[in-house]
């Protein structure tokens, strides 16, 4: 996969895309899943303003694409914002809190192995 965070254009080689969309909280997250051809799975997606809750098995790193967001990871009351460019891990069998205000948050979620 390449990624140029200046022009949020990114690129899958050989990878297979789920075309069925994951839709959650009534359409205000969308994502796609993307497996690369080494086998990462990831998901592709834009979260939509709002406030959502998010639980994990897996560890998960989000790679915010465009947009900002304010995330409170489970166990925490810390607020922590996130711009396009900027990244923050999810630890397995956990979750987060992401709060969505103004545009569209765009996204690339990586499942991590633990």
């Amino acid at each position: 996969m390449r990624f140029n965070r200046h022009l949020t254009n990114m690129e899958f080689t050989n990878a297979t895309i789920h075309a069925k969309a994951n839709v959650y909280f009534e359409g205000r997250v969308i994502s796609h899943t993307v497996i690369t051809q080494e086998g990462e799975h990831k998901t592709v997606g834009v979260i939509l303003p709002g406030s959502y809750h998010f639980g994990t098995g897996k560890a998960e790193r989000m790679e915010i694409i465009a947009g900002d967001c304010e995330v409170v990871l489970d166990g925490t009351d810390k607020i922590i914002h996130h711009r396009a460019g900027e990244a923050f891990e999810v630890p397995a069998n956990s979750g987060f809190t992401i709060a969505v205000k103004g545009e569209p948050s765009h996204y690339i979620c990586s499942f991590l192995e633990s």
